[in-house]
């Protein structure tokens, strides 16, 4: 008799557990995504947050497009393009363990390790010229120097220095060359 009233007990209590299941489930959805509507000010920055999102990944496809044109072989590979560049900036912040790691993709990809060492030669050669405070300063040249590894730096012409007089006194004329170049005889 008492395992009856258990059976009937388990029963009723069938018909209740799969419709609640399915409640709950749908209860906590529903919360989840109720919620006050987004103002105007908000729904426009979400959009210019969209449009900006956009507006870098064609920056990033640009960018490996140009890598692919430029660079003939396995190293214009947007694959390649991404690991190396990656390689090249972390060893310019002497991060070198990740490097190395990276590294090891880079080559597993097929990828060659001359093209890596050739843009971190050119690097290097541009270090005055990168802000270390600015990502985009280093990240815009670690691509120029990964599509063409063997830029230089262009260095900017120094001006003459101007003449130091005192008031209206003349210059002492300059020694010539020839002079400058002759040593003194005893």
């Amino acid at each position: 008799m008492r395992q009856r009233v258990l059976q009937g007990r388990f029963a009723v209590l069938r018909y209740f557990v799969v419709p609640g299941l399915a409640l709950m489930l749908g209860l906590g959805s529903a919360l989840g995504q109720s919620g006050a509507p987004p103002s105007p000010e908000q729904a426009g920055k979400a959009a210019a947050g969209a449009a900006e999102a956009a507006k870098e990944n064609q920056r990033k496809t640009d960018e490996f497009a140009e890598a692919a044109q430029a660079i003939n072989g396995p190293a214009g590979n947007p694959e390649c393009v991404w690991l190396g560049r990656r390689v090249v900036r972390l060893m310019w912040r002497d991060d070198l363990d990740t490097a190395f790691r990276h590294l090891d993709l880079y080559d597993r990809f097929g990828c060659p390790g001359g093209h890596v060492q050739a843009a971190f030669r050119c690097l290097t050669r541009f270090g005055a010229q990168i802000d270390d405070k600015v990502q985009k300063s280093l990240d815009d040249r670690v691509h120029a120097c990964w599509v063409n590894p063997n830029a230089q730096p262009q260095v900017a012409a120094a001006p003459a220095p101007a003449p130091t007089t005192a008031g209206s006194a003349a210059s002492a004329p300059a020694a010539t060359p020839a002079a400058a170049a002759t040593p003194a005889t005893k």
